[in-house]
């Protein structure tokens, strides 16, 4: 009988660890070319985005400032709900009255839903009786994912020493039909009532709802 060694391994098909391996791979780049996500407490993500003005607005030059990102889209059916009910602005005009900074952010990507020249996003302000400070323009989105902006509208605090202090819906009742504005848990205007009393925010982190961001 032919002699056999069986202790002589057939060898490892290449085929699977390479495959793995590519997986790995492709998850590290796509975590090392991922933004940080923000987190509550820490400080809130820079930035330097132009408004429809033309004017830069830079995280760093608001210091000492209460400020209030929102984001925005007014073809998402959940936006116009907080828009067509006057909900929106009536945040907005409070938040301005007691000297806080309101900015409301546009990230979709040209091409898609939401994607406004400055001008449009000015009509729009107007037509909505809007107030916010300024309406930041992110065609790229570069503001929108470095705050992990996921949906319009999606809110985010940050206090005096830019610490980011909110993340979140706007209120509790994750729908887009205007009669459920009345009785909704208005989670903003609860964290600024919270900010400007020196308590604890009671609702720090909530789950946003609405149309996803259009990057």
């Amino acid at each position: 009988m032919p002699h056999t060694d069986q202790s002589v391994r057939q060898p490892r098909p290449l085929v699977p660890v390479m495959l793995a391996l590519l997986g790995a791979l492709v998850t590290w780049g796509l975590a090392w070319g991922a933004p940080q996500a923000p987190q509550v407490g820490q400080p809130a993500p820079p930035f330097a985005i132009a408004d429809t003005a033309g004017k830069t607005w830079n995280l760093a030059d608001l210091k000492g400032k209460t400020v209030i990102l929102e984001w925005t889209n007014d073809g998402c059916p959940y936006v116009r709900k907080h828009y067509g009910g006057g909900n929106m602005q009536a945040l907005q005009r409070e938040a301005t009255a007691a000297g806080k900074v309101w900015l409301t952010v546009i990230s979709s990507a040209p091409g898609n839903q939401g994607h406004v020249t400055a001008a449009a996003a000015d009509q729009l302000t107007a037509e909505r009786k809007a107030a916010p400070s300024a309406v930041l323009l992110d065609p790229t989105g570069t503001m929108g994912r470095a705050y992990g902006a996921k949906t319009t509208p999606h809110l985010f605090i940050t206090d005096p020493a830019g610490t980011l202090v909110y993340m979140g819906a706007i209120d509790d009742r994750p729908s887009s039909d205007p009669a459920d504005l009345p009785g909704a848990r208005n989670y903003v205007r609860a964290a600024l009532a919270d900010l400007d009393a020196g308590r604890p925010l009671a609702d720090a982190v909530t789950r946003p709802y609405g149309c996803s961001v259009k990057y």
